[in-house]
């Protein structure tokens, strides 16, 4: 038999995996409570690699008094860099994260429709196996789109829509040029009204808000 001690170690060990493996095998949601309101995301478990580190990052407080560093509106807001707790005003950001990217998890049928929560990453030219931040990601907030605009993609090269996808391009909008290009693993559930609210604010040098904008904090809720 294990000393005391150690024993309730183990137990306490196996009690957190344990809770880990069930909110994994369950739908994850997660809480991202800003200075801004409240917003929802939905993680897919059709993107595990994803799911596991953004999960994991959660449980570490990671995320927690973070900014958003970078904010274009009809586009996307974006966060997950260290740095930026800390940051001074004026301060370039993005360039932060820990030290590993996450192998490209690119889906047929997980696009980027508003609401849309996805990797960052850094370009082809460096990074032609399109390998995700460790940390950074973005909620898309784009502009409803028209048929010929999505014919357009299509004609230079993009898959070709599905009626759904052009329903909802057309309807909610999003930005359907980073289709195939980066990592959708989720998407916003509840607070969309909170996106667009960032993605308003007044910008300076670098699309970072004038005004910080932070992640207050980031939990796991259990649907």
């Amino acid at each position: 038999m294990f000393p005391i001690k150690f024993q309730r170690w183990s137990f306490t060990l196996i009690f957190a995996f344990l809770n880990i493996t069930f909110m994994l095998k369950s739908q994850t949601t997660i809480l991202l409570q800003t200075t801004e309101g409240n917003i929802k995301v939905r993680l897919y478990d059709e993107t595990p690699l994803h799911r596991d580190n953004f999960v994991k990052l959660v449980l570490q407080g990671y995320y927690d008094s973070l900014l958003f560093h970078r904010v274009i509106a009809h586009f996307m807001i974006q966060t997950g860099d260290p740095d930026s707790k800390s940051a001074k005003p004026g301060q370039p950001l993005g360039f932060g994260g820990p030290s590993y990217t996450i192998p490209a998890e690119i889906v047929p049928g997980l696009f980027h429709k508003k609401g849309a929560l996805a990797a960052a990453r850094k370009g082809d030219a460096v990074n032609p196996e399109k390998q995700s931040s460790g940390s950074q990601f973005y909620i898309v907030q784009g502009n409803p789109m028209t048929g010929s605009q999505l014919d357009a993609l299509e004609n230079s090269g993009h898959t070709p829509f599905t009626d759904e996808q052009r329903k909802v391009y057309t309807s909610m909008g999003g930005t359907p040029h980073l289709d195939n290009a980066y990592s959708v693993f989720g998407e916003v559930t509840e607070g969309i009204d909170v996106v667009d609210k960032i993605a308003a604010t007044p910008t300076a040098q670098g699309n970072r808000p004038q005004n910080d904008i932070r992640i207050i904090k980031a939990s796991i809720i259990q649907n």
